[in-house]
């Protein structure tokens, strides 16, 4: 077994052993495991079932960790995105100002399509052209935007961002319990994180669900996990066809994040690794997108948003990990972690109504203090790329800084992307350097622009 092992994912002939590749596999699941925690959450706002988006969150990562440890061999794991996950509840699926309003049926079903082209992308090889389409400065502030999104909302979650009538919002009160334990999650993890312990956002989870339970913030009273499949095989693209120019948006917008997301993901991490050769090329690049292409679409069917590769599988590289192997470990993990659904269960639940004293119906706050804390680091953490930008070029730099802007303020991630769009090939446009943009480019803009006169 051990010797069939070895062959097949030449885990001597890279440097590594089982045992290494064990330990690897384990402290990349450690690091990203914190989506068991927040997926379920944030798709239950969708009006999906929380013991069911649990189900499918780890049945459908596992599935997708162990395809790309067995078809690429690659250490590279996958699991829901942060970022297309809040694309999926905030913006396709809601109902409030700004959203799509889509059924999650529908939106499995955009999600579902979207992983279909991904693949078709895969096979064609012709993502490279796809990637020359959007310009640096709108592919380098897209993940940050949505990373200051993503914190945005946790500072809500977490009782330090609140509605104001004057405002809009303004500075929640620091004295009071879900905003004490969710910095004392936020500081927990960026202290973990500084002294290089691993899973320090899962530490933080629970250490901030530990202190909210002790500490009466987060009530011990809370409804038994729903162990049922309501999710599973539920696309429905009736409102699709109904709908068509808002699902096609949805569809690009799914495709493109995923797009961004995975070729980041590979490269950065497969350079860490020593994958990557002196022409910046991964071998077997075609085997690993067809992987996480068809973890997108397997999701959709399970009844989760857009699975991906994830950069937490870097801290698996950094243990030792090397081979496909660490991959299937961590499925592994995914599929023992149902066993914790009561747990998470209880770091998931939402305080608001409890802690305002109101009826949902009344005043709908969310509150997660448990969550919060690894929706702000997260989300931190998803700002490394605007160094990239070229700041001093206001044809570029004015792009990226909207995009950011009104995809916060604007409260959806369309919105932010639009306003990219549009301004970058106005504004390239008028100042006469139109070459610079792609033509497609022009249409995308274009496109959002009639989005905005004839259907909004």
């Amino acid at each position: 077994m051990v010797r069939a092992l070895d062959r097949y994912f030449g885990i001597t002939s890279s440097g590594s052993s089982i045992r290494r590749e064990i330990v690897g596999g384990l402290t990349t699941f450690a690091t990203m495991s914190y989506i068991v925690f927040v997926q379920p959450t944030v798709l239950s706002m969708a009006g999906m079932d929380f013991g069911s988006v649990l189900i499918a969150t780890c049945l459908s990562s596992a599935f997708a960790c162990i395809f790309m440890g067995v078809l690429a061999k690659y250490p590279f794991a996958l699991a829901p995105g942060m970022g297309e996950n809040f694309l999926f509840a905030f913006t396709v699926c809601s109902t409030f100002p700004g959203g799509m309003g889509f059924s999650w049926q529908a939106g499995l079903t955009i999600v579902f399509i979207s992983g279909v082209l991904f693949m078709l992308l895969s096979i064609f090889r012709t993502r490279e052209i796809i990637l020359d389409v959007l310009p640096s400065c709108l592919t380098n502030s897209i993940g940050p935007a949505i990373g200051m999104f993503i914190g945005f909302i946790g500072l809500q979650w977490g009782g330090l961002i609140v509605l104001s009538p004057t405002t809009m919002v303004r500075l929640g009160g620091f004295h009071t319990g879900p905003a004490l334990v969710t910095l004392f999650g936020v500081l927990l993890i960026a202290v973990l994180h500084a002294r290089g312990i691993r899973g320090g956002i899962l530490i933080g989870v629970l250490a901030s669900c530990a202190t909210g339970l002790a500490t009466g913030v987060i009530p011990w009273t809370h409804q038994a996990v729903s162990w049922n499949f309501s999710t599973f095989f539920q696309l429905d693209g009736s409102e699709l066809i109904a709908r068509w120019p808002d699902a096609l948006v949805a569809i690009l917008l799914f495709f493109f994040l995923v797009l961004f997301d995975t070729v980041g993901t590979l490269i950065g991490v497969g350079t860490q690794a020593g994958f990557v050769d002196e022409k910046g090329k991964l071998p077997r690049a075609g085997r690993a997108f067809f992987a996480d292409a068809m973890a997108t679409s397997v999701g959709a069917l399970f009844g989760t948003s857009t699975v991906t590769s994830y950069i937490e599988s870097a801290a698996g590289v950094a243990a030792g990990a090397r081979t496909g192997l660490a991959a299937i470990v961590v499925g592994v993990c995914f599929v023992l972690a149902i066993a914790f659904a009561p747990i998470i269960h209880i770091a998931g639940q939402d305080i608001g109504a409890t802690f305002y004293n109101v009826k949902p119906t009344d005043l709908h706050v969310s509150m997660y203090p448990a969550v919060a804390p690894a929706l702000i680091f997260v989300g931190f953490m998803m700002m490394s790329p605007l160094r990239r930008i070229k700041w001093d070029d206001i044809t570029e730099s004015l792009p990226a800084f909207l995009t950011i802007t009104f995809m916060v303020f604007g409260y959806g991630i369309t919105e932010g992307i639009s306003a990219g769009c549009v301004s970058f090939a106005a504004i390239k446009f008028l100042s006469g350097r139109g070459k610079e943009v792609h033509a497609v480019m022009y249409l995308i803009a274009l496109a959002f622009v009639l989005r905005y006169a004839f259907l909004m």
